[in-house]
This record gives structure tokens, C-alpha cells and sequence, in this order.
């Protein structure tokens, strides 16, 4: 609907939104969970990227952080523990991953566990990050009120546009900062996504990266990672190859 209006207009969807205009910002590439020797192999080859984010939550992540930041001593990392840990476990895990340099960690205790993130982030400066706990608005105001630092929206868990635009505000309002992130899914998702940068302090938009079978062409990527929202009307978004728009439904 919103990529209906805005083409109706002849306008990108950013500016049918009220949005700044989205201003070419580095996502995060995510290294999933291997031997320590398979994620610094993969660190390494992708050395133009300066934002890393890596997956972790099981006995070796000092190891696989370790044997990152001495493949790439010039990244920022971000460290995403899926809600694997307890919130004393998380406490002494990123005591001990701290002096390797985080930017941020992402969900480092179980979802419905918002204490628990409150009670982590009041015990380290690295901003703690909500994912998985960000479900609802009233989720982030519990949020807010346990201190966490900030929280990732991401559209296919909110349910779309809409809620994710009066979350991005609301956090805001709190103090929270925000990251833009996706699931594993094509350009299309994370187009829309896009167009909402300007309210954003971190991207986390890889999705695209990660597949090889993507259908559709929108945002695009520079060789350093920086992303560039298309200008087209609408979300922007056509099918690879056509050269024509895609009309979305519903």
C-alpha cells in the first residue's frame, strides 16, 4: 500500500514518508558461527567492508572474535549472541570480549528475558542491542525502562512499515538508539527498509549478500558496503533483468 501511494505520487517512499533522504551509511556483514580458522578466513575476504557482525553464543566465541580481530584489526565489530546466554554468563563473556573492541552486542539473553537485558547493560559501557525482544511498542517501552541502550527493527517482525516507523519515533523519544536490520531475504524487504536510514543509527541490511538467488533489484551496495536507496518512485524495487518496476500488492 505505502509503495502503491507513493508511486501515485512519482515520489521514492522516503520522501512519501516524511523521511530525510537516506544518506549512504555501511551495513554490518554477518559471519555466522563456525571454527574460529573458518570465520577469520571469512573476515579476511571481505577486507573493503569496515562493519562485521558475528554470531556467537557457545563455548568458543572468545576464540572466534580473537581470531577475527586479528584478521581484521581495522573493523568495527558487533557481536550477536542470539539469546544464548544468561544474564551472568553474558556479563562475563563481554568482560572478557570487550578488549578485542565491540561496538555493540545484539540479544545476548533470551527474548522474554527484558530484565535480564537491563540487568546486562547496567553492568557494561557496550550499548546493549534488543532483537528478538523487540516484538511490540509496549516491548520497547519495557525496554527503555530496564536501560538497554538500543533496539533492531526489522519490518517481517513488526509486520511492516507502519509499526516500525512509530517504533523508530518512539525510540527515540526514550533515548534509545535504533538499528535497521533483516532476516535472510531478498531486496525487496530490505528496500523498504532502506528508505527509513535517515532514522537510523546503525544498518544492519545484509540479507541480500547473503543469498545467490535474489529476484529483484533495489538497494544497492558499494564496494565498501555502503548502501544506496534506489530513486525510482515508490519502494523502488523492480525484477532483475526486466528493467521495469514492480507493482507490489497488498
Amino acid at each position: 500500500m505505502y509503495d502503491r501511494a507513493a508511486r501515485q505520487k512519482g515520489i521514492p517512499l522516503y520522501q512519501f514518508l516524511g523521511l530525510p533522504r537516506p544518506q549512504p551509511l555501511a551495513t554490518s556483514f554477518t559471519i555466522a558461527i563456525a571454527s574460529p580458522q573458518e570465520m577469520a578466513g571469512l573476515a579476511r575476504s571481505v577486507l573493503q567492508y569496515p562493519v562485521i557482525k558475528v554470531k556467537l553464543g557457545s563455548d568458543d566465541d572468545i576464540a572466534r572474535l580473537r581470531a577475527i580481530r586479528d584478521a581484521r584489526p581495522d573493523a568495527r565489530l558487533r557481536v550477536d549472541a542470539n539469546a544464548g546466554w544468561t544474564p551472568e554468563e553474558a556479563v562475563r563473556r563481554i568482560e572478557a570480549l570487550e578488549p578485542l573492541g565491540l561496538e555493540m552486542v545484539e540479544q545476548p539473553v533470551p527474548k522474554e528475558d527484558i530484565a535480564g537485558m537491563g540487568y546486562v547493560q547496567q553492568r557494561t559501557s557496550v550499548p546493549v542491542v534488543a532483537d528478538e525482544s523487540v516484538q511490540t511498542e509496549e516491548a520497547v517501552e519495557r525496554l527503555a525502562e530496564a536501560g538497554v541502550q538500543g533496539i533492531n527493527v526489522k519490518l517481517m517482525k513488526l509486520g511492516g512499515i507502519s509499526t516500525a516507523l512509530r517504533i523508530l519515533h518512539r525510540a527515540r523519544v526514550l533515548g534509545l538508539k535504533s538499528m535497521l536490520g533483516c532476516m535472510i531475504e531478498t531486496s525487496l524487504g530490505t528496500t523498504a527498509m532502506a528508505h527509513l536510514i535517515g532514522l537510523a543509527d546503525w544498518v544492519d541490511l545484509d540479507g541480500p549478500m547473503l543469498i545467490s538467488n535474489d529476484p529483484f533489484e533495489g538497494l544497492t551496495y558499494d564496494e565498501h558496503a555502503h548502501i544506496t536507496v534506489p530513486e525510482r518512485p515508490g519502494i523502488g524495487v523492480r525484477l532483475r533483468g526486466s528493467g521495469q518496476d514492480m507493482h507490489v500488492q497488498g
